[in-house]
């Protein structure tokens, strides 16, 4: 994965915070970007392979009726469960961040001035771990 680029999905319906997160990681790091207003466009997308999503918790600002962060990360963990996903939301409450864990979130931020940094320091973890897996299965296939 050194010599790839990541593959990055954001997932939000307020379009100015979308934007400025994704230029926030084009100008910061070497990224494939693909953005989503809405969760089931994401859906459709997941056959493109993303290595990491960012997903928006409410997601109801385009369409009431549309599917919100919770049932989107549902839809995604049953594509694949392998996909790290990491909800964002403005909501800066515990019980919120522990219901997104328990569904598989891989972690919780929230929308704030600090948030870039923080997915920044979680993409670096997702993949530090990711290696140290491979390495593992890699020693194990030798003993």
């Amino acid at each position: 994965m050194s010599n790839e680029k990541i593959k990055l999905f954001l997932v939000d319906d307020d379009a100015v915070f979308l934007k400025s997160l994704e230029i926030e990681f084009l100008h910061h790091a070497d990224f494939i970007i693909e953005t989503f207003a809405t969760g089931e466009l994401c859906i459709e997308s997941l056959s493109h392979s993303p290595d990491v999503i960012i997903l928006d918790y409410h997601l109801d600002g385009i369409n009431k009726n549309a599917m919100n962060g919770m049932q989107t990360l549902g839809k995604i963990k049953l594509y694949n469960p392998d996909i790290p996903v990491v909800m964002l939301s403005s909501q800066d409450k515990i019980d919120v961040a522990i219901n997104c864990m328990h569904h598989r979130a891989f972690d919780y931020v929230v929308k704030s001035e600090t948030a870039f940094v923080r997915l920044q320091k979680i993409i670096t973890t997702i993949f530090r771990y990711k290696k140290m897996e491979k390495e593992l299965k890699w020693y194990m296939s030798k003993m």
